[in-house]
């Protein structure tokens, strides 16, 4: 069965440059741009994973890091194609177009909104968790409508999109290559965190929290770090996902976008490595497929999700590999 995953695994993580590199040699940039969306809505979705299929926390707030993300890479493109400064006050900080330097402020900045965030969200469980991480999301959404200097509702373009060190990021191929490293950089950073002391406690306190603390282990501890960590990656993604499109809105920030990440993991298979690559590229395919067929294709896809919650408790992944737990 583990060697059935593994083979699965490896099939997945070969599937997308296979498309996108055959996409590219076909002079069809459009494919290319479909896998690199499947490579970021994949890896904001491995993010929640850390938090969701290892901690047991059903975060319905993510949306508003993978938001700050996204405004980020807006707010710093913007100010360097004006060659305005970021801040004036205290002191002047210049604005740059470097991707990496934009994923740190990104990471840090949705670590620094997480932080008390997860202070008093993970103070309470079940449906009660899942409100208050939707309520702060809402918080955020809310102020990104009314921020007039950043587009409000409207949102904001992108006019040029942020660079990379030695690459020319406005190729398709090279922007694909660029999400998809983040990928499976974050996919190899779950594994570790999952195989670790860490990880280990992390799965313990979502499957008996007392005998956790029982021990010495402080539950919440544990889970806020998972928490904020989640938050750093989702907000990386967001970066990536704004780049991509050259625009962000609130949109970026509100529930559906939770929602949508959530559905990912489900789909995919909870808790599983590849989970979240799965889970984007179901929902990438029926979007584009069904979405030119009618608009109403999220029926279509509700109906899926519902067959995996109440039959195939493992997702695509446990369906293939075999290790399925029916409802």
């Amino acid at each position: 069965m583990a060697n059935r995953e593994k083979l699965i695994n490896t099939a997945l993580a070969l599937l997308l440059p296979a498309l996108a590199l055959a996409a590219y040699g076909m002079g069809e940039p459009f494919y290319v741009t479909l896998a690199t969306r499947i490579a970021i809505l994949a890896l904001a979705a491995a993010g929640l994973n850390l938090a969701l299929g290892l901690g047991g926390l059903v975060s319905f707030g993510h949306a508003a890091f993978f938001g700050i993300g996204g405004y980020m890479a807006g707010i710093f493109a913007t100010h360097a194609f004006n060659q305005t400064p970021l801040f004036t006050w205290p002191i002047e900080i210049a604005a740059t177009d470097q991707m990496p330097v934009i994923w740190l402020v990104s990471a840090g900045v949705a670590a620094l909104v997480a932080l008390p965030i997860g202070l008093i969200s993970l103070r309470t469980s079940g449906v009660y968790f899942i409100m208050i991480t939707l309520a702060f999301a809402q918080m955020i959404y809310y102020f990104a409508i009314s921020w007039p200097a950043y587009g409000g509702e409207d949102g904001l373009s992108i006019t040029m999109r942020n660079g990379f060190p030695g690459v020319n990021t406005l190729d398709p191929l090279n922007y694909f290559l660029i999400a998809y490293g983040l990928l499976l950089l974050v996919l190899f950073i779950f594994t570790r965190i999952r195989d670790s002391r860490f990880g280990a406690a992390l799965q313990a306190a979502r499957q008996n929290e007392v005998r956790v603390a029982s021990i010495g282990i402080r539950p919440l501890r544990i889970r806020l770090a998972a928490f904020v960590i989640s938050a750093m990656i989702t907000a990386v993604a967001g970066a990536l996902f704004a780049d991509l499109n050259r625009f962000v809105g609130p949109s970026m920030l509100s529930w559906n976008m939770s929602g949508e990440l959530i559905v990912l993991i489900i789909l995919g298979g909870t808790g599983r490595l590849f989970g979240p690559v799965a889970g984007a590229i179901l929902f990438v395919l029926f979007e584009f497929a069904l979405g030119g067929l009618t608009e109403h294709w999220q029926l279509f896809l509700g109906l899926i999700l519902l067959g995996v919650v109440l039959f195939v408790r493992g997702g695509l992944i446990g369906l293939l590999a075999g290790k399925v737990h029916h409802g």
